[in-house]
């Protein structure tokens, strides 16, 4: 029986650990709770996130503080036109005095990756970026490097101005676990924002984090731990019919197949079984419930439907859609 308590103890304490990592970092940043979460989910996923919001909303300070608190490395990476693979992956570099090239590793050899306003940059930038997503590597000539095991990517698109951008093709979203939609924190927080950004002014000094709050090692046994969380064959069948409502929508109505145009791939089916397991895992419970698969069912396929002309014409979104396909396919 011993032997049976350690790992559940093991995992408690990691529990407790990401729930002061999480509470530190709603105190640091305000009013973007479900941001921070989504954050923590996919660490423990092993995914990456695309976050879609105005500029001002604390989306460098939310993933810097998320570094600090595992001691990890992070790199901020302005996307611009004119930006070059290597400007990401790095460069062979010429040593005279050696003879021979060296590799000089670029930015993306970090372990918390922002990459703000990715939808400025090229194609050749975005198909570099795409093999570090998926692949966790970079290859540069003949040679390829290996990532950290630790490794996010959290990129950033403003959606108010779109002169100058070009539009992520749908292999590359479709590499992110979460599409996350954020906007301006309430009112209540507003006032409480103005005096947090004071007292950092006069404490310019101040870490966020005094300590590493929980080890890379323990996330990566973390991963693990929700992996081995329990899902009953009828949720997991209720998620394969959640993903393929997108791919066939006339099952559920004349209205859902003339608003998709494309569905989710596997990759969303993968995506909203392993953020389920981690949304039940954080909630410190054994086994996945269909809240658990609800509470991410949006930000897991918002990016995966295409939709149509008729349905972009008559103002309906993504959302609309996940959220009719919720209410018509039956819970178990």
């Amino acid at each position: 029986m011993e032997e049976l308590k350690e790992p559940k103890t093991q995992q408690h304490n990691t529990i407790n650990k990401i729930d002061k990592w999480r509470q530190e970092l709603n105190q640091n940043i305000l009013g973007q709770k479900l941001l921070i979460d989504r954050l923590i989910i996919a660490v423990l996923c092993d995914g990456h996130v695309l976050i879609e919001g105005v500029p001002g909303l604390a989306k460098t300070k939310v993933i810097r503080q998320l570094a600090d608190g595992l001691d990890a490395k992070f790199k901020r990476i302005q996307f611009t036109p004119d930006l070059l693979p290597g400007d990401i992956t790095g460069t062979e570099v010429y040593r005279p005095d050696e003879g021979s090239f060296n590799f000089q590793q670029g930015p993306i050899f970090n372990q918390f990756i922002l990459a703000d306003e990715i939808n400025r940059a090229p194609a050749k930038v975005q198909s570099a970026l795409l093999e570090a997503m998926e692949e966790r590597q970079v290859s540069v000539g003949n040679a390829t490097y290996k990532l950290p095991d630790l490794f996010l990517v959290m990129a950033t698109q403003n959606p108010i101005e779109q002169e100058g951008t070009y539009s992520l093709p749908e292999a590359e979203l479709d590499r992110f676990l979460f599409y996350v939609k954020i906007d301006y924190p309430d009112a209540s927080f507003e006032g409480q924002i103005v005096e947090l950004a004071r007292k950092e002014l006069l404490n310019k000094n101040k870490e966020y984090f005094t300590s590493t709050i929980i080890s890379q090692a323990e996330i990566l046994a973390a991963r693990d731990q929700v992996l081995n969380i329990h899902m009953s064959p009828n949720l997991l069948q209720y998620i394969v019919e959640l993903v393929l409502a997108t791919r066939t929508p006339e099952r559920y109505g004349n209205d859902l197949k003339s608003w998709i145009v494309n569905g989710a791939s596997p990759r969303g089916t993968i995506g909203l079984d392993r953020a389920a397991r981690a949304h039940a895992w954080l909630n410190n419970r054994e086994f996945v419930t269909p809240d658990d698969i609800q509470s991410v069912v949006h930000d897991v396929l918002r990016h995966r439907i295409i939709l149509s002309y008729e349905a972009i014409a008559d103002n309906i979104s993504t959302d609309d859609v996940i959220r009719t396909i919720v209410s018509r396919v039956a819970i178990p």
